[in-house]
């Protein structure tokens, strides 16, 4: 009852007397949010508000409290992600959730289709610096895709080889929203916007030697940047680049 369909239908339902009002309350009730134990409440009203699912944060939850969630989740939502969770966390949960899926690189684990049609239209381009960026890189791209986004990825095209970049700016061309995911210096963004006619989000990673302080040397970098359309998320955050992405191209269906 959290999918803006599902509501839609349930409404026209009772509109048309062929719900009451009384069973349509009691489907409603726990739309706001619904606790889980005395450890979490699940937030069921955020795909309604923002057009995006809660999604579970693995790292500092158990095993077992990780599950719990997904059970009453799964119920209201036909994907269900979590985030930065470790192969041994998921040996321990594919005991206990079934169908779930683990996409090891991006260390998400879901419960999804196995196929999900892309819902809405533009495609979100995801660059990567370097290899060491990928889990980051792919934490974007598996949120984008398992959100309903295509997504077109190239991976390995950091400035210190700016040919690698160069020979693909097709695909520069054919997306409408960049991420582009770096660590050391952080000037890959800023490179991109300057040959780029779309919005980029720019993602600080924390792989470099020691003067780039885990990241905050190629997040000054990229707040810092001389190309104009950069926006930055925080160090290492796919995850909110994809979501910040996919809202960007749900807000430009919206304009038409």
């Amino acid at each position: 009852m959290t999918q803006p369909e599902a509501l839609r239908s349930l409404l026209e339902a009772v509109a048309h007397g062929k719900v009451t009002p009384e069973v349509a309350l009691d489907s409603l009730k726990d739309l706001a949010y619904e606790s889980v134990g005395e450890f979490a409440k699940i937030d069921h009203h955020r795909q309604l508000r923002t057009g995006f699912p809660e999604v579970i944060w693995g790292p500092g939850k158990t095993p077992d409290q990780i599950a719990q969630i997904m059970a009453v989740m799964r119920q209201r939502t036909a994907v269900v992600m979590a985030t930065r969770i470790e192969s041994d966390v998921y040996t321990i949960l594919q005991k206990k959730v079934r169908g779930l899926q683990y996409f090891e690189l991006a260390k998400i684990c879901a419960i999804a289709p196995p196929i999900i049609e892309p819902r809405f239209d533009g495609i979100i381009g995801i660059l990567s610096a370097g290899t060491a960026d990928l889990p980051v890189a792919e934490e974007a791209a598996v949120t984008a895709e398992l959100s309903g986004f295509r997504v077109q990825r190239l991976w390995d095209v950091g400035v210190a080889g700016i040919h690698r970049l160069l020979s693909n700016r097709h695909l520069l061309e054919s997306v409408n929203v960049l991420i582009v995911v770096a660590g050391m210096e952080g000037a890959l963004p800023s490179v991109v916007a300057g040959l780029a006619d779309c919005p980029v989000i720019a993602v600080p990673t924390s792989i470099g030697y020691g003067a780039s302080f885990g990241g905050l040397a190629p997040l000054l970098t990229m707040l810092n940047s001389c190309a104009a359309g950069v926006g930055v998320v925080n160090i290492d955050n796919g995850f909110g680049a994809a979501v910040l992405a996919g809202q960007i191209l749900r807000t430009c269906e919206k304009l038409r």
